[in-house]
């Protein structure tokens, strides 16, 4: 049966063979085993079941937590020549009804709902009459109340699968779960002598980095400078902070949107489309946006504020490059972070057991911007996986630069705050260690203190850039109010006192990424088109991997197109001639070009 699932997978996904872990997974559930596959964000988790389903008699039903998943999953499906449809929410009794029976008579392959379905009574009597051989729980995180997305329509499953007449083999797939979680979805799901295949949390084409004491806006400025023809999301802590950094850089000509809870649904709706049909090139968001959002272009993903654990960070950052290709995922940390993420699981309304296994969790949040170790081994220590060695790529491990003694600096900064009484902001210690004629500052008497000036020869900017420094590696600390203050840290004390030096790293700018050559631009131009004309964002056309393998391969016939990854026959068939012309006019004219 393996045979025929690689058949399936060249004919509609283009792929000549499976990554080792699909294979294992795709193996064990054509086995008729229950199976638990974790695998990292853009590993391919969806073909492991796609696969089978269409190897398997009978329908598959996917458990998906969001309509835009379904609807991408779907209309990516549906693309390939796949009959594929979704049950949820926005559909009325009697189109239910009507997909139901168009699965009960074979004219799907699969059929994706959502969690909350499977808690009507009425809903579970009518999947009863449907010819079920598999069924897939997508994001099976969801399932355990330790995982970071807890939902509760997925305890219904095991209840469902339990009603049915036969019982079907059962897929779980997630990207993130730590020991603790596999176990409970072990548990939650009622698996059976279930397989359980872990391929490995490391992401090798993701460059994970960790900044410490940025001007948040001005870095994201210039790394949005260096990088305009990428696509990319921003992470927020709050909504307050989405809109704010959203109409600051709208302001600035960025083409930017946003998306959170407090938007309309149509809002949401719209801003979203515009970013996956490329329209946009940055999303502004908080964590409401993501899950499920199979974009494969997203080259980079910055967090403006630290999430609140590891798990919803690495499924945020792993948005980036899922198509394989080089992404940065680079965390803006501040220590006021902390004090926001700890207000909202102190607002939070659970029980005090829980808020302690919350508070654990943001503190391995915490450790992860602080280490001087590798961060992507880091990570994948954190879920369980102790062989993996350092990445070689990540901001630690290819930092090279030279620490610089600071201590004098950092003397003059802590002198400077302990003379101000402890009561200003960065802003205001800045202006007075720069001899700042501000009215302020005068008005505080504060340029009569003996720190006025110290720091003349520093920009304000440069200054406050090193207090925020401080602050991060702990000499400082800030208080959690409208106007936070700079206060003294014990760390400071032994620094002050001549006893302990301060060590800083120069930080690096962005790096401007190389223009995309000509024909990649055609390609994506073409690909734009025919997606209007579809109605579907452009990655469902194709990869910007598979636009960069047909720059370097520039096949000239179908035989030649169809060995790039990613185009299979009915791909081909539907948008392949466009793209062949494309390049076989684009191979013409480079033939007729003066040779200079």
């Amino acid at each position: 049966m393996l045979q025929k699932a690689e058949d399936v997978l060249k004919r509609y996904f283009g792929y000549s063979s499976f990554r080792e872990g699909q294979k294992k997974i795709v193996g064990s559930l054509l086995a008729g085993k229950d199976t638990i596959g974790i695998m990292p964000t853009g590993g391919g988790k969806s073909i492991c079941y796609q696969v089978p389903a269409l190897v398997l008699d009978g329908v598959t039903i996917v458990v998906s937590p969001l309509i835009s998943l379904m609807k991408d999953q779907v209309d990516a499906l549906n693309g390939m020549g796949i009959p594929a449809a979704q049950i949820n929410s926005s559909l009325d009794h009697g189109e239910v009804r009507t997909r139901l029976a168009k699965a009960r008579q074979g004219e799907y392959k699969l059929l994706y709902i959502a969690p909350e379905r499977l808690e009507s009574d009425s809903f579970r009597a009518l999947l009863q009459e449907l010819p079920i051989s598999l069924i897939a729980v997508d994001e099976a995180h969801c399932v355990s109340q330790w995982g970071h997305d807890f939902r509760p329509s997925y305890l219904a499953v095991a209840d469902a699968i339990r009603s049915l007449p036969v019982r079907p083999i059962v897929a779980a797939l997630t990207a993130t779960a730590t020991p603790e979680v596999t176990e409970d979805i072990r548990k939650q799901l009622s698996l059976v002598d279930e397989e359980v295949y872990i391929t490995g949390f490391g992401r090798e084409n993701l460059i994970l980095s960790v900044r410490k004491g940025e001007d948040k806006r001005s870095f994201v400025q210039e790394f949005l400078d260096a990088n305009r023809q990428q696509a990319g999301i921003i992470y927020a802590s709050t909504r307050k902070d989405v809109d704010a950094l959203h109409d600051f850089l709208e302001g600035r000509g960025y083409s930017v949107t946003k998306y959170h809870a407090g938007l309309s649904e149509t809002e949401r709706a719209r801003n979203q489309e515009a970013f996956l049909y490329d329209d946009i090139r940055t999303m502004i968001a908080t964590n409401a946006f993501g899950m499920g959002i199979d974009k494969s272009n997203v080259r980079y993903v910055i967090h403006y504020n630290m999430p609140k654990n590891l798990e919803a960070y690495y499924q945020e950052a792993g948005r980036a490059g899922r198509d394989g290709e080089m992404s940065e995922c680079i965390l803006l940390f501040h220590p006021q972070d902390i004090q926001t993420q700890s207000f909202f699981i102190d607002q939070n309304q659970q029980s005090e057991d829980r808020k302690a296994y919350e508070y654990k969790k943001l503190y391995a949040m915490i450790d992860y911007c602080r280490t001087p170790r590798c961060l992507q081994q880091s990570i994948v220590h954190y879920f369980g996986d102790l062989s993996a060695h350092v990445c070689g790529r990540c901001g630690n491990c290819t930092d090279t630069t030279e620490p610089v003694d600071i201590t004098v600096e950092a003397q003059k900064i802590f002198s400077c705050v302990k003379r101000m009484g402890e009561r200003f902001g960065v802003a205001l210690i800045a202006q007075v260690l720069k001899a700042s004629k501000n009215k302020k500052v005068s008005q505080f008497g504060f340029d009569k203190l003996p720190t006025y000036g110290l720091m003349k020869n520093f920009t304000e900017k440069e200054i406050a850039d090193m207090i925020h420094l401080l602050i991060a590696d702990g000499y400082l600390g800030v208080t959690e109010s409208k106007f936070p203050v700079v206060t003294l840290a014990q760390r400071a004390i032994p620094v002050l006192k001549g006893e302990e030096k301060v060590w800083q790293k120069v930080m690096l700018r962005p790096v401007k990424q190389q223009v995309e050559d000509g024909l990649f631009e055609r390609l994506r131009d073409l690909r734009k088109t025919i997606s209007q004309q579809a109605g579907v964002p452009p990655y469902v056309i194709f990869h910007d991997s598979t636009l960069r393998e047909l720059c370097n391969v520039n096949p000239q016939d179908k035989r030649t197109m169809l060995t790039v990854k990613g185009v299979g026959e009915a791909k081909f068939d539907k948008y392949g001639q466009a793209f062949l012309e494309c390049l076989q006019n684009y191979a013409e004219e480079k033939a007729l070009a003066p040779i200079e």
